[in-house]
Order: C-alpha cells, then structure tokens, then sequence
C-alpha cells in the first residue's frame, strides 16, 4: 500500500500520478484566486461563505497531500525539514493557526498563504531545471552575493564622503547611503536620493557602470547552468 501511494504522490510516469498533479496545481491557482477575491471589500456573505468553503477544501486535501508524503518518505525527519516539507507546512498552517480565532494580528498569516504558489515549483519540469541549475551554480552565485554586498558597503561609504556636508539630511550616515547605494548598483534610480556634488556624480558614474555589470552576471551564470541541466537532462 505504501508504494502505491508512493508512486501517486510522487512524480511518476504513471496516469494516476499525472492526474493526482494536475489536481493539486489546480487547487493550488484557485486557493492563490480566492485569496485574492477575499481582498475585494463589500463582498456579500454569501460569496465569503463560498470562499470559505472553497478554502476549507483545499486545506483539507493539501493537508491530506502533506501527510500523505510524510507516511511515504523514505526519510520522515529529511522530509518534514527539506525545501518542500516546509513549504508544504506554511501552506496549510495559516488556517489551522488562526481557526476560531478572532484576533486582528493573525490576519497576516493569511499572506503566508501565498506560499503555496512555490508548491507548483514541485509539479513544473522547467522550474525543476531552474533549480538543478541553481544549485550546480551555487558556489559562483555565493561569490556573487559576497562580492555584491562588499561593492553595496564600498558604494555607500564613498557617497558619504562625497555627499555628507553637501547633503547632511540624505548621507547624514553611512547606512543612510546604503539606500542610495542599493538603488544605484542595481539600476533602479529612485530619484528620490541623488548626488549633487562634482565628485559625487562623477563616483555614481563609476558605480552605475558596475551595476551593468551586476546585473548582467547573474543572468550568464544562470543561463549557462541551465543550458548544462537540459543538456544533461536530454542526454539521460
């Protein structure tokens, strides 16, 4: 009985497997559409009694999905504890957390719900070559973030210096211009923050051309890491 469970809840090439994915996904869009109509105001009682019934039932069958796994894991405490255990758990704890009660705070939990969007990375074949690539370059993208946040820190306390006396009330401190320096290496420009000084415009011009730079070497790494998954997925 185990196994033939196994081979349903799990990705398998079967027709039942197939069927029971499908169906998931399915639940998975309309639960992520009813969050989002239960935020339309002046809805009628009658339309939140269904939402809510709508939400109950996908509550239950992912709830029945969850345990499901976790009676077929080969590792329990690997599973409960991998990417997908936990996201499998945040999708369904918001509901019991905040049933029968009544209090304002928890209504942020149902934002948590959201996170049954990531359960459709488990039933997609192109985001499951995402992310084979994303951990074959997890070493380069690593150094990447590393160099990125010490450039982050470079930028900021350069526009300091720069930008202090002429600008007191927006680099009044070195992490008051790590905001300029986010929106800058990543080539977003606000506008809302700007250099006015001759040196300071002339550093943002060196900072904007390494933050092409940023933005274009992630995309190389990823895409190269991509083409490697496919290429080895094809040649299985």
């Amino acid at each position: 009985m185990k196994q033939y469970i196994k081979s349903i809840v799990e990705i398998n090439d079967n027709r039942l497997s197939r069927f029971f994915s499908f169906f998931i996904q399915i639940l998975i869009l309309v639960s992520i559409v009813t969050f989002s109509v239960e935020t339309i105001p002046n809805l009628k009682p009658q339309t939140r009694t269904i939402l809510h019934a709508i939400e109950l039932f996908c509550v239950i069958v992912f709830t029945a999905e969850y345990l499901l796994r976790i009676y077929v894991a080969d590792s329990k405490f690997k599973f409960v504890f991998s990417f997908f255990g936990i996201i499998d758990l945040l999708a369904i704890l918001p509901f019991y957390l905040s049933f029968g009660v009544d209090l304002r705070s928890l209504r942020a939990l149902r934002f948590l719900r959201l996170f049954r969007v990531l359960k459709l990375v488990r039933y997609n074949r192109a985001m499951n070559h995402f992310t084979r690539a994303i951990k074959s370059a997890k070493e380069e993208i690593f150094l990447f973030i590393f160099i990125t946040l010490i450039l982050i820190y470079f930028a900021a306390v350069g526009i300091y210096y720069f930008e202090n006396q002429a600008q007191p009330k927006h680099f009044s401190s070195i992490f008051d211009s790590l905001w300029w320096a986010i929106i800058t290496l990543t080539t977003v420009g606000y506008g809302d923050v700007y250099p006015i000084t001759v040196g300071g415009k002339v550093f943002t011009f060196f900072i904007l051309m390494i933050g092409l730079g940023i933005v274009a070497i992630p995309t190389g790494i990823i895409s190269s890491a991509l083409t490697k998954s496919i290429d080895k997925k094809d040649s299985e």
